[in-house]
């Protein structure tokens, strides 16, 4: 039987308030619990951001969880209705965890909101309590997400992340080849440029996987990325900017941060 909770969370110095919803669904994978609710955040205000754990029912150890950002369009329940993630969790024993993050490029914008602030100053706690100590973590997304995934790993640094899974990222070469709505001008694009020299020196100490297929329209500018940063890992393998592609290089993906977590776990 789950069970509903409410409680008012104090998050970063920000006043975040929370719905959860936790316990085993009768969709479930075996062997893993998928809990929800929801998270009110100052830097998405008026909002209530729906996110979503899945997390192994008997993991040996308690490993470092993998936040994930999803694409634009997308919400916390891609990660398993889409991706799904959940069906790798129990094998891995890595737990995943979703917020919804709107469509900013989880970075802040001009209008005032900061979807990237709000996942390591909201979300990053509210996963603390619901599953343990996140000092440590794995960042994996897709498309707008796996820019995302790159541009926090930048922000939080080695001492905090263990690696990166950046999959079709949403990624380009200069400002005036951004999608629109991507960033609000040429200014706030080279604030977040993830090609900056001093992000790609935080993100050479770490473990970065990409992947994209061959057919995707972000391809030449994660090549580019590669090239620029080349202690990444980068395959280019058939498919194109599609759930299908995301949804079968999972469990691979997660089978690859479960190696870095417990390689950095015993260093």
């Amino acid at each position: 039987m789950t069970r509903p909770r409410r409680r008012a969370v104090l998050a970063g110095g920000l006043a975040a308030f929370v719905t959860g919803l936790t316990g085993c669904g009768t969709d479930d994978p075996p062997g893993v619990t998928v809990s929800s609710g929801t998270l009110r955040s100052a830097h998405l205000p008026g909002r209530d951001l729906a996110w979503v754990l899945a997390a192994p029912d008997d993991a040996d150890v308690r490993r470092a969880p993998v936040v994930v950002l999803h694409g634009k369009g997308g919400s916390a329940r891609s990660t398993l209705d889409t991706l799904h993630l959940q069906d790798h969790v129990a094998a891995t024993g890595l737990a995943v965890a979703a917020v919804d993050g709107g469509d900013g490029y989880w970075h802040a914008r001009a209008d005032g909101t900061d979807s990237g602030a709000m996942v390591l100053e909201d979300f990053l706690p509210l996963l603390a309590r619901e599953y343990g100590e996140t000092d440590r973590v794995s960042l994996l997304g897709w498309s707008m997400g796996g820019y995302g995934s790159l541009l926090l790993a930048s922000r939080l640094g080695p001492d905090r992340v263990v690696a990166v899974v950046a999959e079709s990222a949403a990624l380009w070469t200069d400002p005036g080849l951004s999608a629109p709505g991507a960033f609000d001008d040429r200014e706030d694009f080279l604030a977040h440029d993830v090609f900056a020299r001093r992000r790609l020196a935080t993100l050479a100490r770490l473990p970065v996987r990409l992947d994209c297929g061959a057919d995707d329209p972000f391809v030449a500018a994660n090549r580019a990325f590669a090239a620029a940063l080349p202690s990444a890992g980068l395959t280019v393998d058939p498919g194109a900017h599609t759930g299908d592609y995301w949804r079968s290089h999972g469990g691979p993906q997660l089978e690859w941060l479960r190696a870095r977590t417990d390689a950095a776990a015993s260093a």
